[in-house]
């Protein structure tokens, strides 16, 4: 990444902030454009790099935290578009230009390995960063309805109340935002199985596939997010939860997923690992 897209993200970033405690339509046409601007940016920067290096740019914590951050941003616009709601750019936006600037500053990658010179690899990684970026928004729809539902509560309406959407249509698209992010991660998880089971037959086995298991935290870390998420859709459609209980499960469970993409990620050992 340069650094305009973080700039841009960051403006975009302000410019939401101004507009939840201004509400002024021109402030959140502005702040809408600026993220596009840094989608469009972070795109054509993506694209020059799958060409230089005839693939795309997925490897290494940096690489993986810039893929995440332009789905995440993707994932935002396409929600604030069909929903013509911009109150949650307020939460989100900061949290794109945070994450672009730890990506911007991230270590690059060394020579790419033959090993992931294949689609299954691919289509892994993308499926498995959509499906973040989903639950990403979905913490925040759970965020956004705790601080509504205790504004309501209170019996004191404000800030909140006057800028968020209902507590229905929050708790609505938390249950989709889930939805989309959990078939996405079951994708996610099976093409890298199918990819990793490929990638055994290879001789000589790279010795990060030979050594991936249970036991590697990226992957036990994964598992764990898919049955907490895997549970939070049960307990929806069968036990009848929604409202704060699925709230605080989206927030706990993006947390687990931070993890993963932050410290796990640059600091912890890890046969994912192919920098």
């Amino acid at each position: 990444m340069s650094v305009l897209e973080p700039a841009l993200y960051a403006l975009g970033a302000v410019l939401y902030a101004a507009h939840f405690i201004r509400r002024q339509p021109a402030l959140g046409r502005a702040a809408t454009g600026a993220l596009g601007a840094g989608v469009v940016v972070h795109t054509f920067l993506l694209g020059m790099a799958t060409v230089r290096e005839s693939a795309l740019p997925l490897v290494g914590a940096g690489d993986a935290l810039g893929g995440f951050v332009w789905l995440l941003a993707i994932v935002y616009l396409y929600v604030e578009l069909t929903s013509g709601e911009r109150a949650m750019g307020a939460f989100i936006a900061p949290f794109i230009a945070v994450l672009s600037v730890v990506a911007a500053t991230s270590a690059q990658p060394g020579p790419r390995p033959a090993i992931l010179d294949s689609p299954l690899f691919v289509f892994h990684v993308t499926f498995v960063l959509f499906a973040y970026a989903s639950f990403a928004i979905a913490a925040v729809m759970g965020v956004t309805y705790v601080l509504l539902f205790r504004e309501l509560k209170g019996r004191q309406p404000g800030v909140f109340y006057a800028r968020l959407p209902s507590l229905a249509a929050l708790d609505q698209m938390n249950g989709r935002a889930i939805v989309g992010g959990f078939a996405c991660l079951t994708a996610g998880m099976l093409i890298g199985l199918v990819w990793l089971l490929q990638a055994n037959r290879l001789v000589p086995i790279d010795p990060r596939v030979g050594a991936m298991s249970m036991t590697d935290p990226k992957i036990l870390i994964a598992v764990g997010s898919w049955l907490l998420y895997a549970f939070q859709i049960v307990a929806r459609t069968m036990l009848g939860w929604s409202g704060k209980r699925t709230a605080w499960l989206s927030a706990v469970g993006f947390v687990v997923i931070l993890v993963n993409l932050l410290p796990v990620a640059y600091l912890v050992p890890t046969s994912h690992a192919f920098e």
